[in-house]
């Protein structure tokens, strides 16, 4: 599993911990490994309700997201709200996470509460779905793999703006965009792989530069939701101009 914003780093650094068997983040989403409950039960549930209210809200008014499922559509990878979005239960440290073996994501409705955390969970997870998309990701055996994708997530999500900063009460001007992006890339690998502290780190800043500067499908940093919807109409342009060639 990717996983999307963590709470707080769950992995302590101990000695051997990278030749324990790793359940790849699968432990953060229990209900992966129960029956689905039906329609009837799950209507049953606020949390699912509201899971699915807020999920529906973004997907048809949030740029970030449109522009994304607009790029996988052309890509090849038409996104299904059915099939490809889960709201589940998962641990408390855990706001959602890609399933890359069903190519879904699970929105963890216990632990989203508003709907732009919603957005940012949404979007941050489709960036994860994209790469899976484009490029032969190696998300079990190639920790590289998934520092770039979780850079790349960090980086064009919203994760990392200001105002989400500010709310963690965390400050910086020159590069704090870049330590964010870093920070939260190390502790997402953290989240859902047995390695040490010192690998996750390695991962990271060998594939930082390029990861960072690889801004698809935006084609800039969306620091702001008129960021996004700039980068969306851009998008559209682009691709009404390729069609005319």
């Amino acid at each position: 599993m990717e996983q999307g914003e963590a709470s707080s780093s769950p992995v302590a650094e101990e000695k051997g911990r990278e030749e324990e068997e790793d359940d790849f983040g699968y432990r953060l989403f229990p209900d992966r490994n129960k029956k689905p409950q039906s329609f009837l039960v799950r209507s049953l549930f606020t949390f699912h309700n509201r899971c699915q209210l807020m999920l529906r809200m973004t997907l048809e008014t949030n740029p970030y997201a449109q522009l994304l499922l607009e790029a996988m559509k052309q890509s090849g990878c038409t996104v299904f709200n059915d099939r490809h979005f889960s709201c589940e239960n998962c641990d408390g440290c855990v706001s959602g996470g890609f399933d890359s073996a069903t190519s879904q994501i699970v929105l963890c409705q216990n632990n989203i509460r508003h709907q732009s955390h919603m957005n940012r969970v949404v979007t941050h997870e489709l960036i994860h779905a994209f790469d899976h998309c484009r490029a032969h990701v190696d998300w079990f055996k190639n920790v590289k793999h998934l520092a770039c994708s979780e850079i790349r997530a960090a980086n064009l999500s919203g994760d990392c703006t200001l105002m989400n900063e500010i709310a963690r009460f965390k400050f910086g001007l020159k590069g704090h965009h870049q330590t964010c992006v870093r920070d939260r890339a190390i502790r997402s690998i953290l989240a859902v792989r047995k390695v040490s502290k010192e690998t996750a780190e390695k991962a990271v800043d060998e594939v930082f530069d390029a990861c960072f500067n690889d801004l698809e499908p935006f084609g800039r940093i969306p620091h702001s939701k008129t960021d996004a919807k700039r980068a969306y109409r851009d998008f559209q342009n682009r691709d009404r101009y390729n069609a005319n060639l």
